[in-house]
């Protein structure tokens, strides 16, 4: 019994002794916490696929174009001069992934995201319904390749292979638009190799993980397990065993009194095992494998009720909780990392709608200083860039804040088109009188359409004697 004791976590549910994959067969699961969880996986999986073909105005919903360096998130256009505010969001993605864990602990993985989504609410329900439950698919794989199996294998994986082609060709769409991918299915393969190219590949690694991999990603590969592992302490929500109420377990017996007997809740019936998708038994405490997708605290509560005792052995509850026996409290803590996470969203939220429309940058040209012509008046020269980051039009003028200067354009008229770029440059003249021996602050005001757009300042550089 010391040996089992220290031996009994060291190694993950899915390898054997010997190093070899473990195949799990979980049991299908069902109740009150699975009922939501399909509920919220349909809403997010609707949205997914749905996502690149919504449209806000004349931008996708959602596009990550690495390609071109256009990121589209909720109808607003950023580009490269808007990586600030990426650069805002992802550090505060981590903050909130960090404090989240911590209150929450890993119920991300269980419920939102997409690897356990797709495994457990699409690849795992087509396979009950083609080859049954637990039992009926262990029978299958260990039986000889008979022509019932070869339908049942083949046709399991052809309707896999097809769902990863889907999610592929969405998760494509997503990163160079709906357009752009509806060209690459609808003209000729030549024309768009590399497109090609990229769904095939898409598709293979989508159909590896949910064919082949499957909770491996998660025990394995992800790193969020790990840093969970840090994370959690004992006041994070987990999905927990009592193992106060539960010890000591052992099968039920008809009319016998656990409690004179002293025996725990635990009925040792091990279904909580067998509802695992990672394979892992709750009742060891929390574990690197655990999602948090509470189909053991479903199959547990049934089992509870079966045999008359109370639910809730297995729950989600901290270890604190646990010892103290007390439910969920919003403590101070909780309350102060929940209002930090809402106004990490708050200061996101007011990045994006402050975000300008458009963006301009004026610099002296390289290598030029000033020039001084025959009516004593002193040149500066300009590049200026302005990025329209609208869907409209817009006949761009510059004009100076202060009247004793004049400002040309070297073309007459300038058009700026639909989010893009423009480059033009800038001849400002000031009189000496004005300027005298120094380096003096101006401001350039941009107008689009006769509308100011923006106003930027910059330096105007005259004699130093």
């Amino acid at each position: 019994m010391i040996e089992q004791d220290e031996a009994f976590r060291d190694r993950i549910a899915t390898v054997n002794e010997k190093g070899k994959r473990v195949w799990i067969f979980p049991k299908k699961p069902f109740g009150s916490f699975y009922n939501k969880r399909k509920l919220l996986s349909y809403f997010l999986l609707t949205m997914l696929f749905a996502g690149p073909h919504l449209r806000i105005g004349d931008e996708p919903f959602l596009m990550m174009n690495i390609i071109e360096r256009k990121f589209v998130i909720f109808g607003q256009v950023f580009w490269p001069q808007d990586m600030y505010i990426m650069a805002v969001f992802l550090i505060l993605g981590v903050v909130f992934v960090i404090l989240f864990t911590i209150i929450y602990g890993r119920i991300f993985c269980g419920w939102v995201c997409p690897q356990t989504i797709f495994m457990e609410m699409l690849f795992r329900r087509i396979e009950y319904f083609i080859e049954g439950d637990a039992p009926q698919q262990r029978l299958l794989d260990k039986a000889p390749w008979t022509t019932k199996k070869i339908v049942k294998k083949a046709t399991k994986h052809i309707i896999f292979w097809w769902l990863s082609f889907l999610i592929a060709n969405t998760f494509l769409a997503y990163i160079i638009g709906s357009d752009a991918l509806w060209q690459i299915q609808t003209d000729p393969l030549g024309q768009h190799l590399g497109g090609l190219i990229a769904i095939v590949i898409f598709t293979y690694a989508f159909y590896g993980v949910f064919a082949f991999l499957r909770e491996q990603v998660c025990t394995t590969i992800c790193p969020y397990g790990r840093l969970q592992g840090v994370l959690l302490d004992q006041n994070s929500m987990v999905v927990a065993y009592d193992h106060y109420r539960g010890e000591n377990r052992a099968k039920i017996k008809k009319g016998e009194d656990r409690q004179a007997a002293q025996k725990g809740d635990c009925i040792d019936c091990h279904q909580c095992v067998q509802v695992c998708p990672t394979g892992i038994d709750i009742r060891n405490g929390t574990q690197l494998e655990c999602i948090n997708c509470t189909a053991c605290i479903d199959v547990c509560d049934h089992m509870m009720e079966s045999v008359g005792l109370e639910k809730g052995l297995v729950r989600f509850v901290s270890e604190n909780g646990i010892k103290t026996r007390k439910p969920f409290q919003w403590t101070r803590r909780v309350k102060a990392y929940t209002i930090l996470l809402l106004a990490l969203f708050g200061t996101l939220t007011l990045l994006i709608l402050s975000r300008n429309d458009f963006q301009t940058t004026i610099i002296r040209q390289r290598g030029s200083t000033y020039q001084i012509d025959q009516h004593g008046h002193i040149t500066n020269i300009y590049e200026v860039n302005v990025l329209n980051k609208t869907h409209s039009v817009y006949s761009i003028q510059f004009k100076l804040q202060n009247a004793k200067g004049e400002i040309q354009t070297v073309k007459k008229d300038l058009i700026l088109k639909p989010e893009s770029e423009m480059k033009e440059r800038l001849i400002i003249r000031f009189p000496r009188v004005y300027i005298g021996n120094k380096t003096k602050k101006i401001k350039v005001e941009i107008y689009g359409n006769h509308h100011l757009i923006q106003t930027i300042s910059t330096k105007f550089i005259g004699p130093i004697l």
